[in-house]
């Protein structure tokens, strides 16, 4: 009996399903959605607590590092958790190889993209450069 081979119908199927590969990836979206909930209640209740909203309170608040920080914790952990969800549909829904991998390259990018963009913004206006 070679290996793969069994006389079980166990035995035959062992190691084959999706509970090798995939749990990682599970998780993954599990503690960024707990976290992007924390964080979004954060923005929430920070938002609440200024005395407005106008545009020159705004970038007051985001000059302090209190709130830069996890506001840059806010933008990578959400284009991450976008990028795995999109990851997901693109993987369940597309089904020849190439095309999948070319819309899984763009999301990337794209992802990727928009992040260090917001992450740009969120610098300037943290560091005085403007709002």
């Amino acid at each position: 009996m070679s290996l793969g081979d069994s006389a079980t119908p166990l035995g035959k199927v062992r190691g084959t399903g999706s509970a090798h590969a995939g749990g990682e990836h599970w998780l993954s979206e599990r503690v960024t959605s707990i976290a992007l909930l924390l964080l979004g209640l954060w923005l929430i209740v920070s938002l609440l607590l200024l005395p407005a909203l106008d545009q020159r309170t705004l970038v007051e608040w985001l000059r302090l590092p209190s709130a830069a920080v996890p506001m840059a914790l806010l933008i990578i952990i959400g284009f991450r958790h976008a990028l795995e969800g999109m990851k997901v549909v693109v993987d369940d829904y597309v089904h020849e190889e190439g095309n999948r991998f070319a819309l899984n390259t763009l999301l990337l990018f794209l992802s990727v993209g928009g992040g260090a963009l917001a992450l740009f913004a969120l610098a300037r206006i943290a560091f005085g450069g403007g709002a």
